[in-house]
C-alpha cells in the first residue's frame, strides 16, 4: 500500500510538469493582420467625415453669431431673443452631434475589433487543441510573469494560421 500512495506521490508532479503553456501576443498578431488595417483606414474615415460636418456646423454657428452681434442694436427685443433662442438651439445641436459621433464611433470600432477578436480566438483554439496545450495567455493583458521555459510563444503558429507574417 506504502508503494502505490508513493509512486501516486511521485507521478502526480511528473503530470503536472507534462501540461503545456503557450503564451502569444495579441497586439503584433493583430496589428500584422490585413483586416486591422482595413478597419483602422474605415475608422479614419469615418472620424474624418464626422469632423469635417462637425466643422461645417461650426463655421455656420459662428457666421450666424458674427451677423446677430452686428445687428443685435438695431434688433427689437422680440426679434433679439428669438435669434438668441436659435443660436442656443443651434449650439445644442452640434453639442448633441458632437456625443452622437463620439457614440457612432466607439460602436463602429467595437464592432470592427469584435469581429478581429474573434476570429484570432477561433485561431488560439486550434493552435491550443492541435499542440495540446492546458493554457494560452495573451501578454498584451498584463499577465505579470510568463516563463520562457515552461511557456511556449505560439504568436508565430497563430499568424501562420490567420496567413500573415
Amino acid at each position: 500500500m506504502k508503494k502505490v500512495i508513493l509512486m501516486a506521490l511521485l507521478l502526480v508532479p511528473m503530470s503536472i510538469l507534462a501540461q503545456k503553456f503557450g503564451h502569444f501576443d495579441s497586439a503584433e498578431i493583430m496589428q500584422a493582420m490585413p483586416e486591422y488595417t482595413a478597419a483602422q483606414n474605415e475608422i479614419q474615415q469615418l472620424q474624418t467625415q464626422y469632423e469635417n460636418d462637425l466643422k461645417r456646423m461650426q463655421d455656420e454657428f459662428q457666421a450666424k453669431y458674427t451677423e446677430f452681434q452686428k445687428e443685435e442694436a438695431n434688433l427689437l427685443d422680440a426679434i433679439k431673443q428669438r435669434r438668441m433662442t436659435e443660436l442656443q438651439e443651434m449650439d445644442a445641436r452640434i453639442r448633441q452631434n458632437y456625443q452622437d459621433n463620439l457614440k457612432s464611433i466607439q460602436d463602429f470600432s467595437q464592432q470592427k475589433m469584435q469581429a478581429i477578436s474573434e476570429k484570432i480566438l477561433a485561431v488560439i483554439k486550434t493552435v491550443g487543441d492541435e499542440g495540446g496545450y492546458v493554457y494560452i495567455m495573451d501578454v498584451t493583458m498584463g499577465v505579470p510573469y510568463i516563463s520562457p521555459t515552461l511557456s511556449t510563444d505560439v504568436t508565430s503558429q497563430i499568424k501562420a494560421k490567420l496567413g500573415i507574417q
